[in-house]
């Protein structure tokens, strides 16, 4: 008996490797990790010595509201932290809903340069302010992974890459076209890349040999996508784009097909998603029925807010299709959401066209927010007759009935299988 409760005093855990301890307090919220303290002697200051800081909203109580006080208990874990800290520190995280001081974020990004960082991800905070990025953080040469919110930087002279860094994330940041292209040429190993609400991006430059993820949703004036030939993954959705902020493309270019030119070099992309605008931005001059270079490993294609009363965008979006042979899912989400008049032409266009050959392997269609508009129609109509493979074609209209099965009946349809779910919204 006696030695069952000596065993059972026993602490274990105390005991317990550090890199043990580590991994197990940092799947804990800061907070949790923090009422540690209170278990011994040997524990008041372990969750000081954490690899991973995640400030998040899970940080507080649900009384504490106010921005700026969250802020200031935010502070007090870090200057216990810069106080007491031995050891490395691989990730911080600031995802709370809170306002910070500046001239407190940089002295802890100083302090997190010095201790290794791998991770840094600075998210959404209470508003922007866009405050200078300290230079320290271009130093940090075992980053791995990027997110920065609501601040302005350029490169410092003695920037030398980040030789580590796999995935970047910016939103809501200001920087100049140059700095952006400069940064990801010196990320050597980068392979995701989202750029979100951008301020000042004239033109757009994105090269490099490892990217294979790329999300855009952000305003330019010009894109530029050669050279990444392991780009298979695409998302570009423009707020819109404003071809007065384009200084960089000459006449010539313009008159050339924006089509060839910036979808041109992508033939290597399983997945596409496109927004309306952006193929009016591709759509402007000489849209050709297909590219010279297909799509052929091109599996999945998206393409959200298209206007049916933009013949530019129609035509694209049929050329696109047209280059993509290996093509088995699309989806399409329409902008129009009010009955309105359709140009002649753009029904004609799509009644002379014939897919039959480029969409062999295209199984399954989802088709959103259409308000069974002439155009609309015979696009279902084309896909239908051109599509043996089809499974299917899910049609979701915006507002009223669904429209009746009987309709269906009457289109020619390449495949006897294909099954068609009518929805409305």
């Amino acid at each position: 008996m006696v030695m069952m409760e000596k065993q059972t005093r026993t602490d274990r855990i105390s005991n317990l490797p550090w890199d043990v301890l580590d991994a197990i307090l940092v799947h804990l919220p800061l907070k949790d990790a923090a009422r540690t303290s209170i278990l011994s002697s040997k524990w008041r200051y372990k969750w000081i010595s954490l690899s991973q800081f995640v400030f998040d909203d899970k940080c507080f109580s649900n009384t504490l509201l106010n921005k700026v006080d969250r802020w200031g208990e935010i502070m007090k874990i870090i200057h216990r932290v810069q106080k007491n800290h031995s050891g490395p520190i691989e990730k911080f995280k600031l995802a709370a809903y809170c306002c910070p001081n500046h001239l407190d974020l940089d002295q802890w990004m100083h302090f997190l340069a010095e201790k290794g960082i791998k991770e840094f991800v600075l998210k959404e905070f209470y508003f922007i302010r866009r405050f200078k990025l300290p230079c320290c953080l271009f130093s940090c040469q075992q980053l791995r992974h990027l997110e920065l919110y609501g601040c302005t930087f350029k490169l410092p002279p003695e920037f030398k890459g980040f030789k580590c860094l796999a995935s970047l994330q910016l939103r809501q940041v200001c920087v100049d076209s140059d700095t952006l292209e400069s940064l990801i040429l010196q990320c050597p190993v980068l392979e995701r890349l989202i750029l979100l609400k951008i301020d000042g991006l004239t033109c757009l430059k994105i090269h490099n040999p490892n990217l294979k993820y790329l999300k855009i949703y952000t305003e330019f004036g010009n894109i530029y996508l050669e050279n990444n030939p392991l780009l298979s993954s695409i998302d570009i959705h423009p707020t819109s784009v404003n071809l007065e902020m384009n200084m960089f493309c000459s006449l010539e270019e313009w008159k050339a097909c924006n089509l060839f030119r910036v979808l041109g070099c992508l033939s290597g992309v399983k997945r596409f998603s496109l927004s309306g605008h952006f193929l009016e931005f591709i759509g402007t001059s000489n849209v050709p029925e297909r590219l010279p270079e297909r799509f052929n490993r091109l599996m999945a294609l998206e393409l959200r807010e298209v206007s049916f009363k933009s013949l530019n965008e129609v035509m694209v979006f049929l050329a696109i299709l047209q280059s993509s042979p290996n093509l088995e899912e699309l989806s399409i989400s329409h902008r129009d959401l009010e009955v309105g008049s359709y140009d002649i032409p753009i029904v004609e266009f799509l009644k002379s066209r014939y897919l039959l050959g480029s969409l062999n392997h295209l199984q399954v269609v989802r088709i959103r927010g259409i308000m069974v508009s002439r155009p609309e129609w015979e696009l279902i109509k084309l896909i239908l007759a051109s599509s043996p493979a089809l499974k299917t074609m899910t049609i979701v209209k915006y507002r009223g009935s669904r429209i009746p099965e009987s309709v269906f009946l009457q289109v020619e349809r390449a495949s006897e299988n294909a099954k068609i779910i009518s929805l409305t919204l």
